[in-house]
C-alpha cells in the first residue's frame, strides 16, 4: 500500500518517467524525497500562479492592522472569517464602513488565506468589473466575460458605493451575484449600508433582489472610525516638518558658536 501510494503521488506530480519504470526504482531510498521535492515545488508554482491571476496586489498583513484605531471592529469575527469557513459553505462576506478604515486590507488578507488554502480568487473594484462587462459589444462576448467573474472560488468586489451606476450596471452585478449564489463566495467592501444601495444603482429595479442574494448566508462586518490613511498622511506631514526644522535649528546653533 505504501508503494502504491508513492506511485500515485509520483503520477499526480507528473513524474511519468519514474512511474513507467517503477519496478526498477521503487526500493530506492531517495524516491520519497524526490517526490516530496516535486510536490513542494508544484505547490509553490500553483500558489504563485493563483496569486498572479487573483490580481490581489500589494497589501499589508493582518499582523500590521492597528486594532486600536477603528471605533468599531469585531476582531474575533474577522479572525474567524480568516479561517475560511464561509468559503466552504459558499457564503459571502460584506465589509461595511467609511473610507480608509481598512476594509480593503481585510479583504486582501481573506483572499490571500484562500489562495494559500488552494482556492482560486479574483480581486476587482466594482467600477473595473462593471465597466468591463458593459463594454462587451455582443451577447456571446458578454457571456464569455461573465464567466471570468463567475468561475473563481472567491470573487472580491472592492469599493461598491463610491460611484453611482446606471440600470445596466445594476443588472450586470445582479447577474454575477445570482450566478454565484449558493455555489461560490463573494467578499464585498462598501461604504454604504444596504438600505443606501438605491443611491448606487438609482435606476435599477433589481436592487432588492441583489441585496437579498448577497445577504443570504452572509457575514456582515462593520468597521467604523476615522480614515487610517488620513491619520498616516498627517503623521508623515508632521515628520517632514520635523525633518525640515532640524537643519534650520542646526544652523542657528552653529551661528551661536
Amino acid at each position: 500500500m505504501r508503494d502504491e501510494s508513492l506511485q500515485e503521488r509520483a503520477r499526480r506530480v507528473g513524474l511519468y518517467g519514474l512511474v513507467a519504470r517503477w519496478s526498477e526504482i521503487e526500493h530506492n531510498d531517495q524516491i520519497v524525497r524526490l517526490i516530496e521535492i516535486e510536490e513542494q515545488e508544484r505547490a509553490k508554482r500553483g500558489l504563485d500562479r493563483r496569486v498572479r491571476r487573483s490580481r490581489i496586489g500589494r497589501f499589508k498583513p493582518m499582523a500590521d492592522f492597528d486594532w486600536s484605531w477603528p471605533a468599531e471592529a469585531d476582531r474575533a469575527q474577522i479572525e474567524e472569517i480568516l479561517k475560511l469557513g464561509f468559503l466552504r459553505d459558499a457564503g459571502n462576506v460584506v465589509l461595511v464602513g467609511p473610507n480608509g478604515t481598512g476594509k480593503t486590507m481585510v479583504a486582501q488578507n481573506i483572499t490571500y488565506q484562500a489562495l494559500l488554502a488552494g482556492y482560486t480568487a479574483l480581486c476587482v473594484t466594482a467600477s473595473q468589473m462593471l465597466t468591463d462587462l458593459a463594454g462587451q459589444d455582443t451577447s456571446s462576448a458578454l457571456q464569455r466575460r461573465l464567466s471570468r467573474y463567475v468561475r473563481p472560488s472567491l470573487l472580491v468586489i472592492d469599493e461598491v458605493g463610491y460611484l453611482s451606476y446606471d440600470d445596466r450596471a445594476g443588472d450586470l452585478l445582479f447577474e454575477i451575484v445570482s450566478r454565484r449564489h449558493q455555489h461560490r463566495s463573494i467578499v464585498i467592501t462598501t461604504n454604504k449600508a444596504f438600505r443606501q444601495w438605491n443611491e448606487v444603482f438609482p435606476s435599477s429595479t433589481c436592487v432588492t433582489a441583489l441585496v437579498d442574494r448577497l445577504m443570504h448566508r452572509a457575514e456582515i462586518v462593520r468597521i467604523e472610525g476615522k480614515s487610517y490613511r488620513a491619520k498616516e498622511a498627517m503623521e508623515r506631514a508632521e515628520q517632514r516638518n520635523k525633518d525640515r526644522q532640524k537643519p534650520a535649528a542646526k544652523r542657528v546653533a552653529e551661528v551661536g558658536q
